[in-house]
């Protein structure tokens, strides 16, 4: 029984611990806009599902900023520069790290573009 406890650490040894980047990913996301129209989806990586409409993009614009919101590079769009607030958050894992990011953008277009999609829904 003294060596029941290692048995993790050799599993890894042998190769068969996932890498950190196959840990899996979930995230609530939610937008909230001004009109009072909330929405609200879920999105899982690693495998990409979840109800989020485009839960591929979305996850390929995560990994690339390495599930870090601030970090996501903005899409190059034009939008209009009507004031229409949209709150938008997410929270939930990214393989194995703690998600919560919360932000206001002048409209639901800029929200798209700044976030590179992964509001739109």
């Amino acid at each position: 029984m003294a060596f029941f406890p290692l048995a993790p650490l050799a599993a890894c040894l042998i190769g068969l611990c996932p890498a950190p980047h196959e840990l899996p990913s979930s995230l609530q996301l939610s937008t909230h806009e001004v009109t009072g129209r909330l929405s609200a989806v879920t999105l899982t990586c690693d495998p990409a599902g979840g109800t989020h409409p485009a839960h591929d993009s979305a996850c390929a614009v995560l990994g690339r900023a390495g599930g870090d919101f601030d970090k996501i590079t903005p899409r190059h769009q034009a939008c209009t520069l009507n004031y229409s607030p949209v709150d938008v958050s997410a929270t939930g894992e990214w393989r194995g790290k703690p998600v919560a990011f919360r932000a206001t953008y002048g409209n639901a277009c800029a929200a798209d573009a700044e976030t590179d999609g992964v509001f739109k829904f």
